[in-house]
């Protein structure tokens, strides 16, 4: 079975992107949630900070976007060249005369 790597790419696109808004709009309220994520993600993301910002979270959503898409289209790549189904050699069918 083979992957669909633009589906893949999307959805870890968005599930990433989405963490990172969730988490950022949390830290908004609440400042201690998510501190140390969100300083790890700063030191991955450049221009990315975790300063108390709705514009940060935004800028950090897209950063997470991309990263994500960027992966799930490797990642489904990766699966379907390592798949049983890829890696078979196709079969020769005979005609009987």
């Amino acid at each position: 079975m083979r992957l669909s790597t633009n589906a893949l790419a999307i959805t870890l696109g968005l599930v990433w992107g989405g963490c990172i808004f969730v988490v950022g709009i949390i830290n908004l309220a609440a400042p201690s949630y998510g501190a140390e994520f969100l300083r790890v993600m700063g030191s991955v993301y450049p221009g990315f900070f975790h300063v108390h910002t709705f514009w940060n979270a935004l800028l950090g959503t897209l950063y997470g976007l991309v990263d994500g898409l960027i992966g799930g289209w490797i990642l489904g790549g990766l699966y379907n060249c390592f798949t049983a189904e890829a890696r078979q050699p196709a079969t020769r069918i005979d005609k009987a005369a």
